[in-house]
């Protein structure tokens, strides 16, 4: 660690939804995170282990350009233990989740399953093994 930039932990994550009604049933309804806040139709925070996952709209702080649609944005990787993989690739196409990988067993020594959320960010869930 930096001691002149003492970051202990990542506990906080902003996703700027282009479609905030489909992020938040598909954050809320398909991944079963709980509702942690709700600060308006602009703003709201999923409790996901020790961080907190918020979702909002372009222009509430920050006003920037949305990316070309199918432009990748940003990818967010979930730990599970390594028999929940599956579990959880199953659980996903039963709820209507297009699987785009896996689950696969890579290199590196994790087993990854990929897919997207309803604004085509990668979204993985992986374990270690």
């Amino acid at each position: 660690m930096d001691p002149q930039l003492p970051i202990r932990s990542l506990d906080y994550t902003v996703i700027f939804a282009r479609n905030m009604p489909a992020m938040r049933a598909f954050y809320g309804t398909t991944l079963g995170f709980p509702l942690h806040k709700t600060l308006g139709s602009q703003w709201l925070e999923f409790r996901v282990g020790s961080n907190l996952l918020a979702l909002t709209e372009r222009g509430v702080i920050f006003n920037d350009p949305a990316p070309p649609e199918g432009a990748l944005s940003l990818q967010l990787a979930f730990r599970v233990a390594p028999s929940e993989v599956a579990t959880c690739a199953a659980t996903l196409t039963k709820r209507g989740v297009q699987i785009m990988s896996g689950p696969t067993d890579q290199p590196w020594g994790h087993r990854t399953l990929f897919f997207r959320d309803p604004d085509g960010n990668v979204l993985e869930i992986y374990a270690e093994i």
